[in-house]
Protein backbone atom coordinates (compact mmCIF):
# COMPACT_ATOMS: atom_id res chain seq x y z
CA UNK A 1 0.00 0.00 0.00
CA UNK A 2 3.03 2.19 0.94
CA UNK A 3 4.73 1.52 -2.49
CA UNK A 4 1.25 2.11 -4.43
CA UNK A 5 0.94 5.58 -2.51
CA UNK A 6 4.32 6.59 -3.16
CA UNK A 7 4.30 5.72 -6.66
CA UNK A 8 1.24 7.78 -7.05
CA UNK A 9 2.85 11.36 -5.37
CA UNK A 10 5.81 10.67 -7.81
CA UNK A 11 3.23 10.29 -10.59
CA UNK A 12 1.00 13.35 -9.67
CA UNK A 13 4.24 15.35 -9.35
CA UNK A 14 5.65 14.54 -12.97
CA UNK A 15 1.92 15.25 -14.35
CA UNK A 16 2.03 18.85 -12.75
CA UNK A 17 5.97 19.42 -13.88
CA UNK A 18 4.44 19.29 -17.35
CA UNK A 19 2.07 21.24 -17.22
CA UNK A 20 3.99 23.70 -15.64
CA UNK A 21 6.39 23.21 -18.44
CA UNK A 22 3.41 23.60 -21.09
CA UNK A 23 2.48 26.84 -19.61
CA UNK A 24 5.29 28.29 -19.00
CA UNK A 25 5.88 29.87 -22.39
CA UNK A 26 2.12 30.85 -22.39
CA UNK A 27 3.37 32.76 -19.20
CA UNK A 28 6.13 34.13 -20.68
CA UNK A 29 4.57 35.45 -23.22
CA UNK A 30 2.04 37.16 -21.72
CA UNK A 31 4.78 38.73 -18.99
CA UNK A 32 6.09 40.00 -22.36
CA UNK A 33 3.71 41.51 -23.75
CA UNK A 34 2.33 43.30 -20.75
CA UNK A 35 6.33 44.55 -20.27
CA UNK A 36 5.82 46.13 -23.90
CA UNK A 37 2.28 47.58 -23.13
CA UNK A 38 3.54 49.54 -20.20
CA UNK A 39 6.87 50.27 -21.69
CA UNK A 40 4.63 51.73 -24.48
CA UNK A 41 2.58 53.58 -22.00
CA UNK A 42 5.03 55.25 -20.53
CA UNK A 43 6.56 56.67 -23.60
CA UNK A 44 3.13 57.38 -24.50
CA UNK A 45 2.77 59.76 -21.14
CA UNK A 46 5.67 61.48 -22.16
CA UNK A 47 7.70 61.41 -24.98
CA UNK A 48 10.35 63.48 -23.64
CA UNK A 49 11.05 60.71 -21.72
CA UNK A 50 12.07 58.65 -25.30
CA UNK A 51 14.01 61.49 -25.99
CA UNK A 52 16.25 62.09 -23.05
CA UNK A 53 17.03 58.26 -23.10
CA UNK A 54 18.73 59.15 -26.75
CA UNK A 55 19.92 62.10 -25.64
CA UNK A 56 21.91 60.18 -22.98
CA UNK A 57 23.01 57.54 -25.47
CA UNK A 58 24.07 60.47 -27.25
CA UNK A 59 26.10 61.87 -24.98
CA UNK A 60 28.23 58.87 -24.00
CA UNK A 61 28.92 57.79 -27.37
CA UNK A 62 30.17 61.65 -28.22
CA UNK A 63 32.84 60.68 -25.15
CA UNK A 64 32.95 57.24 -25.90
CA UNK A 65 34.49 58.63 -29.50
CA UNK A 66 36.77 61.04 -28.12
CA UNK A 67 38.29 58.14 -25.95
CA UNK A 68 38.74 56.23 -28.96
CA UNK A 69 40.31 58.62 -30.87
CA UNK A 70 42.95 59.16 -28.52
CA UNK A 71 41.87 62.35 -27.40
CA UNK A 72 42.34 61.54 -24.17
CA UNK A 73 45.76 59.79 -24.09
CA UNK A 74 47.04 62.16 -21.95
CA UNK A 75 45.13 61.21 -18.70
CA UNK A 76 45.10 57.49 -19.10
CA UNK A 77 43.28 55.55 -17.06
CA UNK A 78 41.95 58.78 -15.59
CA UNK A 79 39.52 59.12 -18.59
CA UNK A 80 37.00 56.88 -17.24
CA UNK A 81 35.95 59.85 -15.29
CA UNK A 82 34.69 61.32 -18.63
CA UNK A 83 32.24 58.58 -19.00
CA UNK A 84 30.95 58.25 -15.40
CA UNK A 85 30.54 62.20 -15.15
CA UNK A 86 28.02 61.76 -18.01
CA UNK A 87 26.47 59.10 -16.32
CA UNK A 88 25.86 61.00 -13.27
CA UNK A 89 25.54 64.36 -14.44
CA UNK A 90 22.86 63.63 -17.48
CA UNK A 91 19.43 64.84 -15.83
CA UNK A 92 16.01 65.03 -17.41
CA UNK A 93 16.18 68.75 -17.51
CA UNK A 94 18.88 71.20 -18.34
CA UNK A 95 18.33 73.02 -15.13
CA UNK A 96 18.64 70.13 -12.81
CA UNK A 97 21.87 68.75 -15.56
CA UNK A 98 23.95 72.02 -15.07
CA UNK A 99 23.44 71.96 -11.84
CA UNK A 100 24.80 68.77 -11.24
CA UNK A 101 27.39 69.60 -13.62
CA UNK A 102 28.87 73.01 -12.13
CA UNK A 103 28.44 70.94 -8.68
CA UNK A 104 30.43 68.49 -9.77
CA UNK A 105 33.01 70.82 -11.30
CA UNK A 106 33.25 73.15 -8.48
CA UNK A 107 33.51 70.43 -6.04
CA UNK A 108 36.12 68.98 -7.85
CA UNK A 109 38.44 71.97 -8.02
CA UNK A 110 38.00 72.99 -4.46
CA UNK A 111 38.86 69.46 -3.29
CA UNK A 112 41.55 69.18 -5.58
CA UNK A 113 43.04 72.29 -4.40
CA UNK A 114 42.40 71.92 -0.42
CA UNK A 115 43.84 68.18 -1.01
CA UNK A 116 47.08 69.14 -2.58
CA UNK A 117 47.27 71.99 -0.07
CA UNK A 118 47.11 69.49 3.03
CA UNK A 119 49.88 67.11 1.66
CA UNK A 120 52.05 70.04 1.22
CA UNK A 121 51.36 71.33 4.60
CA UNK A 122 51.93 67.59 6.10
CA UNK A 123 54.88 66.99 4.19
CA UNK A 124 56.61 69.27 6.62
CA UNK A 125 54.97 67.61 9.68
CA UNK A 126 57.75 64.49 9.56
CA UNK A 127 57.64 60.93 8.52
CA UNK A 128 55.41 60.28 11.95
CA UNK A 129 52.98 63.15 12.11
CA UNK A 130 52.65 63.01 8.35
CA UNK A 131 50.09 60.66 8.24
CA UNK A 132 48.36 61.58 11.89
CA UNK A 133 47.90 65.18 9.88
CA UNK A 134 46.07 63.23 6.92
CA UNK A 135 44.59 61.56 8.71
CA UNK A 136 42.99 64.31 11.06
CA UNK A 137 42.14 66.17 7.98
CA UNK A 138 40.23 63.48 6.14
CA UNK A 139 38.13 62.99 9.52
CA UNK A 140 37.40 67.45 9.97
CA UNK A 141 36.60 67.85 5.81
CA UNK A 142 34.37 64.73 6.28
CA UNK A 143 32.68 65.72 9.79
CA UNK A 144 32.05 69.17 8.75
CA UNK A 145 30.92 68.41 4.76
CA UNK A 146 28.04 65.67 6.34
CA UNK A 147 27.47 68.10 8.63
CA UNK A 148 26.60 71.14 6.27
CA UNK A 149 24.52 68.69 3.93
CA UNK A 150 21.89 68.80 6.75
CA UNK A 151 21.28 72.77 5.86
CA UNK A 152 18.76 72.94 4.08
CA UNK A 153 19.46 75.49 1.55
CA UNK A 154 22.85 73.61 0.99
CA UNK A 155 21.05 70.14 0.82
CA UNK A 156 18.45 71.87 -2.01
CA UNK A 157 21.37 73.17 -4.32
CA UNK A 158 24.47 71.73 -3.42
CA UNK A 159 23.94 68.00 -1.45
CA UNK A 160 25.71 66.18 -4.68
CA UNK A 161 29.05 69.16 -4.96
CA UNK A 162 29.36 68.00 -1.15
CA UNK A 163 29.42 64.45 -1.67
CA UNK A 164 31.77 65.12 -4.83
CA UNK A 165 34.12 67.15 -2.39
CA UNK A 166 34.22 64.58 0.58
CA UNK A 167 35.22 62.02 -2.43
CA UNK A 168 37.80 64.03 -3.73
CA UNK A 169 39.80 65.30 -1.07
CA UNK A 170 39.39 61.87 0.55
CA UNK A 171 41.17 60.66 -2.67
CA UNK A 172 43.93 62.38 -3.16
CA UNK A 173 44.71 62.94 0.61
CA UNK A 174 44.73 59.10 0.96
CA UNK A 175 46.37 58.55 -2.32
CA UNK A 176 49.87 58.37 -0.82
CA UNK A 177 51.55 59.89 -4.26
CA UNK A 178 54.23 62.56 -4.04
CA UNK A 179 53.64 65.77 -4.49
CA UNK A 180 54.05 66.23 -8.21
CA UNK A 181 51.60 63.12 -9.11
CA UNK A 182 49.45 64.24 -6.83
CA UNK A 183 48.87 67.41 -8.97
CA UNK A 184 48.74 64.96 -12.59
CA UNK A 185 46.04 63.35 -10.70
CA UNK A 186 44.36 66.50 -9.78
CA UNK A 187 44.97 68.07 -13.35
CA UNK A 188 43.85 64.80 -15.15
CA UNK A 189 40.81 64.27 -12.61
CA UNK A 190 39.45 67.94 -13.19
CA UNK A 191 40.13 67.93 -17.11
CA UNK A 192 38.01 64.49 -17.62
CA UNK A 193 35.19 66.14 -15.30
CA UNK A 194 35.04 69.10 -17.16
CA UNK A 195 34.90 67.33 -20.57
CA UNK A 196 32.17 64.58 -19.55
CA UNK A 197 30.23 67.85 -17.52
CA UNK A 198 30.51 70.21 -20.46
CA UNK A 199 29.00 67.14 -22.86
CA UNK A 200 26.37 66.54 -20.53
CA UNK A 201 24.99 70.61 -21.00
CA UNK A 202 25.82 70.44 -24.14
CA UNK A 203 23.34 68.30 -25.23
CA UNK A 204 21.06 69.30 -22.67
CA UNK A 205 20.63 72.33 -24.23
CA UNK A 206 20.90 71.66 -28.13
CA UNK A 207 19.40 68.96 -28.74
CA UNK A 208 15.81 69.08 -27.88
CA UNK A 209 16.40 71.18 -24.42
CA UNK A 210 13.79 70.20 -21.39
CA UNK A 211 13.65 73.41 -19.19
CA UNK A 212 12.57 72.54 -15.62
CA UNK A 213 11.73 76.74 -15.56
CA UNK A 214 8.64 76.05 -18.02
CA UNK A 215 7.42 72.51 -16.58
CA UNK A 216 7.25 74.28 -12.98
CA UNK A 217 5.15 77.37 -14.91
CA UNK A 218 2.50 75.00 -16.71
CA UNK A 219 2.38 72.73 -13.13
CA UNK A 220 1.14 75.96 -11.03
CA UNK A 221 -1.14 77.01 -14.03
CA UNK A 222 -2.26 73.15 -14.42
CA UNK A 223 -2.72 73.09 -10.13
CA UNK A 224 -4.97 76.10 -10.01
CA UNK A 225 -7.33 74.66 -13.11
CA UNK A 226 -7.50 71.62 -11.39
CA UNK A 227 -9.07 73.59 -8.26
CA UNK A 228 -11.30 75.54 -10.40
CA UNK A 229 -12.94 72.52 -12.28
CA UNK A 230 -13.52 71.32 -8.65
CA UNK A 231 -15.57 74.28 -7.76
CA UNK A 232 -17.52 74.99 -11.18
CA UNK A 233 -20.45 75.94 -12.28
CA UNK A 234 -21.31 72.27 -12.68
CA UNK A 235 -21.41 71.96 -8.85
CA UNK A 236 -25.19 70.97 -7.41
CA UNK A 237 -25.90 70.96 -4.25
CA UNK A 238 -28.69 69.06 -3.68
CA UNK A 239 -29.06 68.26 -0.15
CA UNK A 240 -25.36 68.97 0.47
CA UNK A 241 -23.94 65.47 -1.44
CA UNK A 242 -26.57 64.05 -3.29
CA UNK A 243 -25.08 65.51 -6.13
CA UNK A 244 -21.97 66.92 -5.67
CA UNK A 245 -19.24 67.96 -8.67
CA UNK A 246 -21.58 66.40 -11.55
CA UNK A 247 -20.26 67.21 -15.04
CA UNK A 248 -23.05 66.69 -17.12
CA UNK A 249 -21.57 65.64 -21.48
CA UNK A 250 -17.82 64.68 -19.48
CA UNK A 251 -16.85 61.12 -20.01
CA UNK A 252 -14.26 62.07 -16.84
CA UNK A 253 -16.40 62.85 -14.24
CA UNK A 254 -14.06 61.31 -11.37
CA UNK A 255 -11.02 63.21 -12.69
CA UNK A 256 -12.87 66.25 -12.10
CA UNK A 257 -13.65 65.28 -9.09
CA UNK A 258 -10.47 63.77 -7.72
CA UNK A 259 -8.06 66.34 -9.67
CA UNK A 260 -7.85 68.61 -6.33
CA UNK A 261 -5.96 65.47 -4.78
CA UNK A 262 -3.52 65.58 -6.95
CA UNK A 263 -2.30 69.48 -6.10
CA UNK A 264 -1.90 68.19 -2.53
CA UNK A 265 0.82 65.98 -3.49
CA UNK A 266 2.81 68.86 -5.44
CA UNK A 267 4.86 70.32 -3.24
CA UNK A 268 7.73 67.93 -3.88
CA UNK A 269 8.25 68.41 -7.81
CA UNK A 270 7.13 72.09 -7.94
CA UNK A 271 10.54 72.18 -5.06
CA UNK A 272 12.42 70.93 -7.02
CA UNK A 273 11.56 72.50 -10.18
CA UNK A 274 12.09 75.81 -8.90
CA UNK A 275 15.86 74.58 -7.71
CA UNK A 276 16.67 73.33 -11.18
CA UNK A 277 14.47 76.42 -12.55
CA UNK A 278 16.79 78.49 -11.15
CA UNK A 279 20.47 77.22 -12.71
CA UNK A 280 18.82 77.16 -16.13
CA UNK A 281 19.58 80.19 -18.13
CA UNK A 282 17.39 82.54 -19.91
CA UNK A 283 15.06 81.17 -22.41
CA UNK A 284 11.89 81.39 -24.39
CA UNK A 285 9.44 83.73 -22.49
CA UNK A 286 11.38 83.25 -19.34
CA UNK A 287 14.46 85.77 -18.56
CA UNK A 288 17.47 85.08 -16.57
CA UNK A 289 16.45 85.80 -12.88
CA UNK A 290 13.00 84.79 -13.68
CA UNK A 291 10.99 85.09 -10.03
CA UNK A 292 10.93 81.47 -9.51
CA UNK A 293 10.02 81.27 -6.14
CA UNK A 294 7.21 83.57 -6.26
CA UNK A 295 5.72 80.00 -7.99
CA UNK A 296 6.37 78.26 -4.72
CA UNK A 297 4.22 81.07 -3.05
CA UNK A 298 1.70 80.54 -5.40
CA UNK A 299 1.77 76.82 -5.30
CA UNK A 300 1.63 76.46 -1.17
CA UNK A 301 -1.81 79.02 -1.61
CA UNK A 302 -2.79 76.56 -3.94
CA UNK A 303 -2.70 73.60 -1.46
CA UNK A 304 -4.00 75.43 1.35
CA UNK A 305 -6.74 75.77 -0.91
CA UNK A 306 -6.66 72.10 -2.03
CA UNK A 307 -7.09 71.34 1.78
CA UNK A 308 -10.62 73.26 1.74
CA UNK A 309 -11.78 71.62 -0.94
CA UNK A 310 -10.91 68.44 0.46
CA UNK A 311 -12.56 69.38 3.71
CA UNK A 312 -15.46 70.14 2.04
CA UNK A 313 -15.92 67.32 0.03
CA UNK A 314 -15.92 65.34 3.20
CA UNK A 315 -18.55 67.23 4.76
CA UNK A 316 -20.68 67.38 1.22
CA UNK A 317 -20.48 63.25 1.33
CA UNK A 318 -20.76 62.59 5.21
CA UNK A 319 -23.71 60.74 6.83
CA UNK A 320 -25.11 63.61 8.68
CA UNK A 321 -26.85 66.07 6.09
CA UNK A 322 -28.30 69.40 6.47
CA UNK A 323 -32.04 69.31 6.30
CA UNK A 324 -34.11 70.63 3.40
CA UNK A 325 -35.22 73.22 5.18
CA UNK A 326 -31.68 74.41 5.76
CA UNK A 327 -30.39 74.15 2.46
CA UNK A 328 -33.09 75.84 0.83
CA UNK A 329 -32.11 78.92 2.95
CA UNK A 330 -28.39 78.62 2.20
CA UNK A 331 -28.31 76.80 -1.38
CA UNK A 332 -28.02 79.81 -3.53
CA UNK A 333 -24.78 81.59 -1.69
CA UNK A 334 -23.08 78.40 -1.38
CA UNK A 335 -23.68 77.82 -4.68
CA UNK A 336 -23.02 81.10 -6.22
CA UNK A 337 -19.68 80.86 -3.89
CA UNK A 338 -18.06 77.66 -5.61
CA UNK A 339 -19.00 78.58 -9.37
CA UNK A 340 -17.59 82.42 -9.04
CA UNK A 341 -14.58 80.81 -6.56
CA UNK A 342 -14.08 78.46 -9.93
CA UNK A 343 -14.66 80.36 -12.65
CA UNK A 344 -12.27 82.59 -10.91
CA UNK A 345 -9.25 80.09 -10.27
CA UNK A 346 -9.89 78.81 -14.37
CA UNK A 347 -9.63 82.79 -15.37
CA UNK A 348 -6.60 82.74 -13.05
CA UNK A 349 -4.67 79.62 -14.60
CA UNK A 350 -5.29 80.96 -18.08
CA UNK A 351 -3.47 84.22 -17.24
CA UNK A 352 -0.32 82.46 -15.45
CA UNK A 353 -0.42 79.96 -19.05
CA UNK A 354 -0.27 82.78 -21.76
CA UNK A 355 1.38 85.02 -19.04
CA UNK A 356 -1.11 88.04 -19.51
CA UNK A 357 -2.41 89.96 -16.16
CA UNK A 358 -5.03 88.20 -14.03
CA UNK A 359 -7.83 90.81 -14.06
CA UNK A 360 -10.22 88.92 -16.13
CA UNK A 361 -10.96 87.23 -12.82
CA UNK A 362 -11.33 90.21 -10.39
CA UNK A 363 -15.40 90.01 -10.94
CA UNK A 364 -15.81 86.46 -10.68
CA UNK A 365 -13.75 87.31 -7.32
CA UNK A 366 -16.12 89.87 -6.10
CA UNK A 367 -19.06 87.87 -7.17
CA UNK A 368 -18.21 85.28 -4.46
CA UNK A 369 -17.01 87.77 -2.09
CA UNK A 370 -20.41 89.49 -2.16
CA UNK A 371 -22.32 86.09 -2.04
CA UNK A 372 -19.98 85.05 1.26
CA UNK A 373 -20.83 88.30 2.78
CA UNK A 374 -24.64 87.30 2.00
CA UNK A 375 -24.31 83.85 3.53
CA UNK A 376 -22.68 86.08 6.44
CA UNK A 377 -25.36 87.54 7.20
CA UNK A 378 -27.77 85.00 6.94
CA UNK A 379 -25.68 83.35 9.74
CA UNK A 380 -25.72 85.82 11.94
CA UNK A 381 -30.02 86.83 11.27
CA UNK A 382 -32.08 85.01 13.46
CA UNK A 383 -33.69 83.02 10.98
CA UNK A 384 -32.04 79.69 13.11
CA UNK A 385 -33.97 79.98 16.36
CA UNK A 386 -36.38 77.87 15.73
CA UNK A 387 -34.30 74.96 13.51
CA UNK A 388 -32.77 72.50 15.49
CA UNK A 389 -29.47 72.80 16.10
CA UNK A 390 -28.29 69.51 15.13
CA UNK A 391 -29.69 70.15 11.57
CA UNK A 392 -28.27 73.51 11.18
CA UNK A 393 -24.56 72.34 11.77
CA UNK A 394 -23.90 70.69 9.03
CA UNK A 395 -24.88 73.47 6.21
CA UNK A 396 -23.20 75.94 8.40
CA UNK A 397 -19.61 73.82 8.31
CA UNK A 398 -20.34 73.87 4.51
CA UNK A 399 -21.09 77.51 4.26
CA UNK A 400 -17.86 78.24 6.46
CA UNK A 401 -15.76 75.97 4.27
CA UNK A 402 -16.88 78.16 0.89
CA UNK A 403 -16.44 80.89 2.48
CA UNK A 404 -13.09 79.90 3.23
CA UNK A 405 -12.29 79.06 -0.31
CA UNK A 406 -13.59 82.17 -1.23
CA UNK A 407 -10.68 83.87 1.06
CA UNK A 408 -8.16 81.58 -0.27
CA UNK A 409 -8.70 82.04 -3.60
CA UNK A 410 -8.65 86.23 -3.43
CA UNK A 411 -4.70 85.41 -1.71
CA UNK A 412 -4.21 83.30 -4.65
CA UNK A 413 -5.42 85.90 -7.02
CA UNK A 414 -2.73 88.70 -4.92
CA UNK A 415 -0.15 86.40 -5.39
CA UNK A 416 -0.15 86.21 -9.23
CA UNK A 417 -0.89 89.99 -9.26
CA UNK A 418 2.39 89.75 -7.72
CA UNK A 419 4.04 87.76 -9.66
CA UNK A 420 2.91 89.44 -12.92
CA UNK A 421 4.19 92.28 -11.59
CA UNK A 422 7.81 90.67 -10.84
CA UNK A 423 7.80 88.77 -14.29
CA UNK A 424 6.60 91.49 -16.14
CA UNK A 425 3.04 89.88 -17.54
CA UNK A 426 1.54 91.62 -20.34
CA UNK A 427 -1.78 93.35 -19.47
CA UNK A 428 -4.75 92.81 -21.21
CA UNK A 429 -8.16 95.10 -21.91
CA UNK A 430 -11.06 92.69 -23.48
CA UNK A 431 -12.69 94.34 -26.52
CA UNK A 432 -15.92 92.07 -26.44
CA UNK A 433 -19.27 92.77 -24.25
CA UNK A 434 -19.31 90.28 -20.91
CA UNK A 435 -21.86 87.53 -22.19
CA UNK A 436 -19.17 86.83 -24.77
CA UNK A 437 -16.43 87.24 -22.87
CA UNK A 438 -18.00 85.02 -20.25
CA UNK A 439 -18.74 82.11 -22.95
CA UNK A 440 -14.76 81.90 -23.91
CA UNK A 441 -13.93 81.98 -20.42
CA UNK A 442 -15.29 78.04 -19.44
CA UNK A 443 -12.29 76.47 -21.73
CA UNK A 444 -10.02 74.48 -19.67
CA UNK A 445 -6.44 75.07 -19.41
CA UNK A 446 -4.48 72.00 -20.82
CA UNK A 447 -1.21 71.29 -19.45
CA UNK A 448 0.53 70.49 -22.74
CA UNK A 449 -0.82 73.17 -24.74
CA UNK A 450 -2.68 76.75 -24.80
CA UNK A 451 -6.28 77.03 -24.34
CA UNK A 452 -8.27 78.38 -27.65
CA UNK A 453 -10.38 81.11 -26.94
CA UNK A 454 -11.68 81.95 -30.08
CA UNK A 455 -14.25 84.26 -28.44
CA UNK A 456 -12.38 86.24 -27.31
CA UNK A 457 -10.06 89.24 -28.35
CA UNK A 458 -8.06 91.58 -26.47
CA UNK A 459 -5.27 94.30 -26.20
CA UNK A 460 -1.96 93.33 -25.28
CA UNK A 461 0.54 96.02 -24.11
CA UNK A 462 3.65 96.15 -21.91
CA UNK A 463 3.53 97.89 -18.76
CA UNK A 464 3.97 97.51 -15.46
CA UNK A 465 0.82 95.81 -13.67
CA UNK A 466 -0.79 97.83 -10.35
CA UNK A 467 -1.22 96.44 -7.28
CA UNK A 468 -4.08 93.94 -6.23
CA UNK A 469 -7.44 96.01 -6.45
CA UNK A 470 -9.17 96.47 -3.24
CA UNK A 471 -11.99 94.95 -1.87
CA UNK A 472 -14.26 97.92 -3.23
CA UNK A 473 -12.70 98.61 -5.84
CA UNK A 474 -12.75 97.41 -9.74
CA UNK A 475 -10.83 95.87 -11.99
CA UNK A 476 -7.70 98.04 -13.22
CA UNK A 477 -8.13 99.63 -17.06
CA UNK A 478 -5.83 100.73 -19.42
CA UNK A 479 -5.96 103.31 -21.69
CA UNK A 480 -2.80 103.76 -23.72
CA UNK A 481 -1.72 102.90 -27.18
CA UNK A 482 -2.13 98.80 -27.49
CA UNK A 483 -1.14 96.34 -30.02
CA UNK A 484 -4.25 93.71 -30.86
CA UNK A 485 -3.48 90.00 -29.93
CA UNK A 486 -6.85 87.57 -31.16
CA UNK A 487 -6.11 84.84 -28.97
Amino acid sequence: MEVASGSGDKAGFFTQGRSWLKALPVKFKANMVGMASNIKKLGQEDPRRVVHSLKVGLALTLVSTLYYLRLFKNFGLDAIWAVMTVVLVFEFSVGATLGKGLNRGMATLLAGGLGIGAIHLAKHSGHIGKPILILFLVFLQATISTFLRFVPKIKARCDYGMLIFILTFSMITVSGFQEHHILELAHSRLSTVSIGAAACVIVAIVVFPVWAGEDLHNLIALNIDKLGNSLEEKVKFTGFGVEYFIRTGCEDDKKFLKGYKSVLNSKNSEESLANFAAWEPGHGRFPFGHPWKLYLKVGTLARECAYRIEALNGCLNADIQASSEVSNIIQEACTKMSRESGKSLKELALAIKIMVQPSSADSHIENAKSAAKNIKSLLKSGIWEDIDLLKVIPGVTVASILIDVVTHTEKISESIYELASKAQFKSVEPTLSPKKLRSGQNQSVKSAQMVNCPDVGINVRESTLPSPPSENSSAPKTSKQSMGVQI
